[in-house]
């Protein structure tokens, strides 16, 4: 989880391709109407969201029911978002992509092709609740290499997982 552009997507493909597991890209479970939205500028409220995070929940209820594991990509910026995608699961971990607004501020001006204009950024720091402690999450700063986030990923992955 984080703000657009912290590395959601390039550090969860790494960290599944890393642990064996398949990846999923939240983005790919918004409604068009949401992704219209955001193209056109327009951040996404509450009513936006809430049927892309209940489809998210659903791909991992379906996915742990299975025995599976999934990695995804999913902003999931305010607590109540991840209520909706947990919802009361401690099988299911949250990995918190934190990094400045700043330093996400620059990668955007470097990334093409993605829906989510830059102009959107600053919405999504006001909107941000970091994970708290009660959420039990992997917190990781984005100032390094993917190769070290997703080394420091595992590494307290299997601090919490004997």
């Amino acid at each position: 989880m984080g703000v657009s552009g912290s590395g959601k997507s390039t550090i969860g493909e790494t960290l599944a391709a890393r642990l064996g597991w398949r990846f999923a890209d939240g983005d790919r479970f918004h409604p068009a109407s949401n992704v219209a939205k955001m193209s056109a500028g327009q951040p996404l409220t509450d009513d936006d969201r809430r049927p892309w995070l209940q489809a998210i929940a659903d791909e991992i209820d379906r996915v742990c029911k299975a025995g599976q594991h999934v990695v995804v990509a999913c902003s999931a910026l305010k607590r109540a978002y991840r209520e909706i995608l947990l919802h009361g699961r401690n099988d299911v971990g949250i990995v918190y992509l934190d990094g400045t607004e700043a330093l996400i501020a620059n990668r955007l001006t470097q990334r093409k092709g993605h829906f989510m204009p830059p102009g959107l950024l600053a919405s999504q720091f006001q909107t941000l609740e970091p994970p708290g402690v009660s959420e039990h999450p992997i917190t990781v700063p984005i100032d390094g290499t993917v190769d070290a986030i997703v080394n420091a990923i595992i590494r307290q992955m299997k601090q919490i997982t004997p």
